[in-house]
């Protein structure tokens, strides 16, 4: 951008921090600093891990359910999701949608297995299922997607703080992520789901005003319908082709893996389930946060469509005032209350809630973790001696995010980025964990083999593609925006913009398509599965471990293994066959002169009520 141009912008709608935002987002910091405090120093608590990670299993339903509902919505979705629904349309409404089924299956199939098996750490499951390799292997998966995505989760905040201060955006990275890191540490799980409520009541109150005060400033609801159907923002796309960046199909499967990857089989999230006293309270807190989500969600995604109706024939972007969609939500915020005094305050202070409630949740469940399947082992532990080491895990972690903001900040889209490097891993996580709930016959050697395909095709689709990106093969251009209408609706500052950068009234989308290309919208290319959208990589990954799981495990059979039922999703239970001898047990009198072999006897009636049967 011009020195003219950056002159324009400062000057455009107010697009300036004021003392009171300032005052605003300084007392959200504190906010977050001063639970961490109370939690590290004053609260009557004992020092142990279970109450660091778990808060003694004894945490309340609704700050659960808030804390849920704050930390899947990271200051990417706050900032990203919108730019996605400005650029290409209104169909990613169908990712947040998919929330829906996922509740029940959450509820119904996963979290009664995790109760009923006492696991506090999701991936202790898998090592009961199957076996300890299977436990490391997935492990590796969360470490690594964790260390992928953390900075980004930072960044993103830092990004839109700069673009309405001006200030350095390394040195907001740095100082939000320290606070972040301060209170984590020292209040451990607690603080996280404190913080999460107050972080989540700033973002409910953030993203409806702006819906709100947006829809009025446009020219009221049938305004925005209109002009976003003039755009071509309200086309539903139902075609089944894959290579279309977001029809219905993709992006409801898509968020559907994802949803249940993030929710029910990320340590993050599980941690905070199971640190409800009861299923019954887990069954409730997950519904509440369901309904908290999908509402939230649901006007962060409309935000867009305001967005592309306020700016309709005078888009920022093509003016230049803009660089990127993932810096549209800031600049319309401050154009809708920029005039409020405090308002951009909250705006800002809600993306930055986002990001702190999604970081300290991966940072405390990514400490326990690290402590418990790499560090433990190899120590002498000690609950003080655990705690420091977790602590200190959480400080490393934190300097690290502020060093990988210099990597994410090359970065075009962010939303793009985070959905490709997470369907490398997601897709096979969710995949053997339903492999393991809900396919008895299945053995650790076939869970283990699963994963390094599923993973190993990902990996080689996914670096294929972005190959066909560099290469110019896929494209995905926008759908038309203009700058024809700017004088017409009195946007002057844009019209300043225009000026300054001499920019024409042309778009992306009016351009002529390079022949054969594979664009967001059709293609024309021989169909290539190294050129299907990206929202599809999370369901292709669960599909590829049962294409391997299934057949394999009629090669690979159980050798007469005993299994626990409870390790298994409750409608899959009836289905396993328990052997007659074993039913015979149960008509057995439990008092009274046991029969001949009676120590054989007595270890299998105390068997058959653990719950062990054989498994054939």
């Amino acid at each position: 951008m011009s020195n003219t141009t950056a002159a324009v912008t400062e000057t455009a709608t107010g697009l300036t921090f004021n003392i009171v935002d300032y005052i605003v987002f300084t007392l959200l910091l504190l906010c977050s600093a001063g639970i961490g405090v109370y939690f590290g120093f004053f609260s009557k608590a004992k020092n142990t891990t279970e109450e660091y990670l778990r808060g003694g299993k004894k945490m309340k339903t609704l700050p659960i359910a808030i804390s849920l509902v704050a930390s899947q919505l990271s200051g990417i979705a706050i900032m990203s999701i919108p730019a996605e629904s400005y650029a290409y349309g209104f169909n990613i409404i169908f990712m947040v949608l998919a929330m829906i089924p996922t509740v029940p299956i959450l509820i119904y199939v996963i979290v009664p297995v995790f109760y009923e098996n006492k696991v506090s750490n999701c991936y202790e499951y898998l090592e009961l299922r199957f076996n300890k390799r299977t436990r490391q292997l997935v492990t590796a998966t969360f470490v690594g997607s964790t260390f992928l995505m953390l900075p980004v989760y930072m960044f993103v905040p830092a990004l839109a703080f700069s673009q309405v201060t001006g200030i350095n955006i390394h040195l907001i990275n740095t100082m939000v992520s320290s606070i972040c890191v301060f209170y984590t540490m020292l209040g451990g799980i607690k603080a996280v789901v404190w913080t999460d409520v107050v972080q989540g009541g700033i973002m409910l109150l953030s993203v409806v005003l702006v819906g709100v005060l947006g829809t009025i400033r446009t020219g009221g609801l049938g305004t925005v319908i209109d002009y976003a159907s003039e755009g071509g923002r309200l086309n539903f796309d139902f075609r089944l082709d894959p290579r279309i960046r977001m029809s219905f199909w993709g992006a409801f499967s898509g968020g559907l893996f994802m949803w249940m990857g993030k929710v029910g089989m990320d340590q993050s999230c599980v941690q905070r389930i199971v640190s409800l006293p009861t299923y019954f309270h887990a069954k409730k807190s997950l519904i509440i946060a369901g309904i908290g989500f999908v509402t939230i969600m649901s006007f962060n995604c409309f935000a867009g469509i305001i967005m592309f109706a306020r700016y309709h024939g005078c888009d920022p972007m093509l003016a230049g005032l803009v660089s990127k969609p993932d810096k549209m939500m800031p600049f319309f915020v401050q154009d809708i209350v920029g005039h409020i005094s405090g308002m951009p305050g909250v705006f800002i202070s809600c993306v930055f809630s986002a990001a702190l409630s999604t970081l300290s949740a991966h940072l405390n469940s990514f400490a326990g973790v690290v402590y418990f399947d790499y560090i433990k082992p190899n120590i002498r532990h000690t609950e003080a001696r655990a705690n420091a080491t977790m602590k200190l895990v959480v400080i490393g972690m934190g300097i690290y995010c502020i060093v990988g903001g210099y990597i994410v900040q090359q970065f075009n889209s962010i939303l793009q980025t985070m959905v490709t490097i997470t369907g490398i891993t997601t897709g096979s996580v969710v995949g053997v964990f339903l492999l393991g709930m809900c396919v008895p016959r299945v053995n650790s050697k076939t869970a283990i083999t699963a994963i390094l395909f599923s993973v190993i095709v990902m990996i080689w689709i996914i670096l294929k593609a972005q190959m066909s990106l560099r290469a110019g093969h896929i494209k995905y251009e926008p759908l038309p925006t203009s700058i024809d209408q700017c004088e017409a609706r009195n946007f002057h500052a844009i019209i300043s913009a225009v000026s300054a950068s001499n920019t024409t009234a042309t778009t992306p989308g009016t351009t002529t398509a390079t022949p054969l290309i594979t664009g967001a919208f059709s293609s024309n290319r021989e169909f290539s599965i190294f050129e299907i959208s990206f929202y599809w990589y999370k369901f292709l990954g669960a599909a590829l471990v049962f294409v391997w799981a299934i057949p394999m495990s009629y090669v690979w059979r159980d050798q007469g293994e005993k299994l626990n039922p409870k390790l298994f999703t409750p409608f899959v239970r009836r289905f396993i066959a328990v052997p007659n001898s074993v039913q015979e047990l149960e008509e057995l009198p439990l008092k009274g002169p046991l029969p001949k072999d009676a120590t054989e006897l007595e270890i299998d009636v105390a068997e058959r009520k653990e719950g062990v049967l054989s498994h054939h």
